[in-house]
């Protein structure tokens, strides 16, 4: 593995290949790529694993195939943490969600960083910049795009984020969308990391509402989601959550059948 990634091993949870990574190593791991990094470098680019990803994984070769080509794949839900106990290998240590890695980049390294936030509605990225940029002195926001384009401006706005020279690249479009759209543009981005954050601007700015952390800590977070917005989210959980355990117990029991 490259980009400071050999220390980690991999873990294959529902035939995604996740990282046994703590939320410590993975600053460390962003902030040591910008450092080596130059403009000519290929991006590295971070996704990530929860129930959702694991059932549309194994819904989908494409988005499997997709996912497996990022250079790190981390643990945002409970549920992969606690899927990696039942497996053999290197536990997951913690869940590493994006919408703490966020926060933790700043908070855990002194380093200042250049940012561009691209996703979600004008006045959502709009606001989340503000929040992020008064909270961190160290969180430079160089640009900003809301989510809603299509093709044609696509490669205008990798113009724009070109221009600014920023370090990390969050892309918050929604699964699978986001995860497609990196991995077709990456080869045009001077982007030293890109990291996939589907909704982690509207918790930023109070839009979806964090769980409780006794109800992170027991991997309920989804649950909190779904009550919040059962209109949106119930049949999603009512159907992804038991196919994920699914899909994980047949890659652990049957993997030549699962590939």
């Amino acid at each position: 593995m490259q980009n400071g990634l050999a220390q980690y091993p991999l873990i294959n949870v529902g035939g995604i290949k996740t990282a046994c990574i703590d939320r410590t190593g993975m600053v460390s791991v962003i902030v040591s790529r910008i450092e080596r990094a130059t403009r000519q470098s290929t991006p590295m680019v971070i996704f990530d694993s929860n129930g959702h990803a694991i059932s549309l994984a194994n819904s989908d070769a494409d988005f499997m195939h997709c996912l497996n080509q990022a250079d790190l794949i981390h643990a945002d839900g409970q549920s992969v943490v606690s899927f990696s106990r039942w497996l053999k290998g290197a536990d997951i240590p913690e869940r590493t969600a994006t919408t703490d890695t966020i926060h933790d980049i700043p908070n855990r390294s002194d380093a200042k960083l250049q940012h561009f936030l691209l996703g979600g509605e004008a006045q959502v990225v709009d606001a989340c910049a503000d929040i992020m940029t008064e909270k961190y002195p160290n969180f430079l926001v160089a640009g900003k795009h809301h989510g809603y384009f299509d093709k044609q401006n696509s490669d205008d706005i990798i113009e724009q984020i070109n221009a600014t020279q920023v370090d990390i690249l969050w892309v918050g479009l929604g699964k699978p969308i986001e995860q497609y759209w990196i991995m077709q543009n990456k080869h045009k981005l001077r982007v030293p990391v890109i990291i996939s954050c589907g909704g982690c601007f509207n918790y930023i700015t109070g839009d979806y509402k964090r769980a409780p952390q006794w109800m992170q800590d027991g991997g309920l977070e989804w649950l909190h989601r779904m009550l919040s917005e059962p209109r949106k989210l119930f049949w999603r959980y009512l159907t992804t959550n038991p196919h994920a355990i699914y899909c994980v117990l047949k890659h652990k029991y049957f993997p030549s059948e699962a590939t």
